[in-house]
């Protein structure tokens, strides 16, 4: 009996346990859900971007293209006489410079010395040939005349042939003596400008005949860069154009800067283009533009080194200059035509037309106007109306008014009116936290 009473109380107060921890269980988590139902929700996470502003600018495009270093001027020179090159000069060596008139090599002259004193008394012979008939002729006059014949003497009679022939052959004379010394004169190889040897090819005691090449040279004046330019490029730089008939001064080209390198060293070069050639590239569909460098050759003040034929030389040529252009980082471009924009702390894609553009810049010419906000930061592929902080020069912004300017803009005492709604918060938590003590 015992047993059983016990049984009985012992399902009764686990049935009244279950019963009120299910009931505590209950309101508790009913009083959690309230709660949290009070609270705001946390504000939703925003991206920060930092942002440029587009401002029109002067910009001076500046092509880039390349070429390689080339003579201006470039000779072979031949040899018009033959014989054994008898001595040459100490800089008749490739690479060695010279002078206008310098000798560069003499080829033996004795047998042209020989030939120029032959010829000087053929010469004297045939001087003396017109003396003998000229006297002559002044005899068979006077022959006639003491005969007492009628009318005038015939040439033949007053030996006037003879005349002619002998005067002839004073000139032939003459002639021979100035190619007997021309080709004395040819013996010495002089340099026709101021150069550099390129390819010496014939040395001392060596053979030549005539038309036997001797040496490559070239002027040390002036080099030059042939600049391949692509359609596309040439719109931008005012070249030098020459017209049939050529009347008017030869204008000014462009200048170019170049930048020639010597290991790892890089050295710049200032030069400018002087003409334009006539044909576009068949292969390539472009056309060469010939810039000059002068001076290649003397000492520098910054100690660079000469140039060099054959040298790779980068150019950077002086374009056109656009007013009030819109020029933003190449960086800023997506897909090749599209820019990201921050309107009312929003993403906006914007595609835009770009006029030119380089490795580090673009400018705009469609799409984009003054005071736009351009994003600097990477999104990806974020969509429009993505909402974000921007950051114009490191201070947030809001439709591109500073965060420091918009407390400004707001009217009353931003102070007074911050400190009324934390009392207002306050005063309605603790009149929520009243309510649900009273409640429990």
């Amino acid at each position: 009996m015992t047993m059983r009473w016990f049984r009985l109380i012992l399902r009764i107060v686990l049935f009244v346990v279950v019963i009120g921890g299910g009931v505590w269980g209950t309101r508790t988590i009913l009083d959690q859900k309230t709660e949290a139902q009070r609270r705001p929700p946390p504000p939703a996470t925003r991206l920060t971007v930092e942002a440029i502003q587009v401002k029109p600018t002067d910009y001076q495009i500046n092509v880039n293209t390349f070429g390689t270093i080339q003579p201006r001027t470039q000779s072979t020179l031949v040899s018009q006489v033959s014989g054994n090159i008898l001595r040459i000069a100490p800089s008749f060596r490739d690479g060695g410079f010279f002078e206008k008139g310098a000798l560069l090599l003499e080829i033996d002259p004795t047998e042209y010395e020989a030939e120029v004193r032959l010829t000087e008394m053929a010469l004297t012979q045939s001087y003396l040939t017109l003396k003998e008939e000229q006297a002559r002729s002044q005899q068979a006059i006077r022959n006639w005349q003491r005969l007492g014949q009628q009318g005038f003497p015939s040439d033949l009679a007053m030996r006037r042939p003879q005349l002619e022939v002998a005067k002839s052959a004073i000139e032939a004379g003459r002639i021979r003596l100035a190619k007997a010394k021309r080709n004395l004169e040819r013996t010495r190889i002089v340099a026709p400008y101021a150069g550099r040897i390129m390819d010496q090819i014939v040395d001392i005691g060596q053979y030549v005949g005539t038309g036997t090449q001797l040496a490559k040279i070239y002027s040390i004046d002036y080099v030059e860069v042939r600049l391949p330019l692509h359609s596309a490029q040439l719109e931008y730089v005012n070249l030098p154009e020459e017209y049939r008939p050529s009347r008017t001064q030869q204008q000014n080209g462009p200048i170019v800067q170049f930048e020639a390198r010597t290991g790892q060293q890089s050295f710049p070069w200032e030069g400018r283009i002087t003409r334009t050639e006539g044909v576009f590239d068949a292969d390539s569909r472009q056309l060469h533009v010939v810039a000059q460098i002068r001076n290649p050759y003397e000492p520098q003040k910054d100690g660079k080194p000469p140039l060099k034929i054959g040298q790779f030389v980068a150019a950077e040529i002086e374009g056109r200059l656009i007013k009030d252009a819109l020029v933003i980082p190449r960086q800023a471009i997506y897909q090749g035509n599209e820019v990201v924009l921050v309107r009312d702390d929003k993403l906006h894609r914007q595609p835009v037309d770009i006029l030119w553009s380089n490795a580090e810049e673009a400018v705009i010419s469609n799409g984009l106007t003054a005071g736009d906000l351009l994003t600097m930061t990477p999104v990806g592929s974020l969509p429009s109306g993505t909402e974000v902080n921007a950051l114009l020069e490191g201070r947030s912004i809001q439709e591109g008014v500073p965060e420091q300017n918009r407390r400004r803009e707001r009217p009353g005492k931003p102070e007074a009116a911050d400190a009324a709604n934390n009392d207002s918060r306050g005063s309605a938590s603790r009149q929520n936290v009243e309510k649900v003590a009273a409640s429990r």
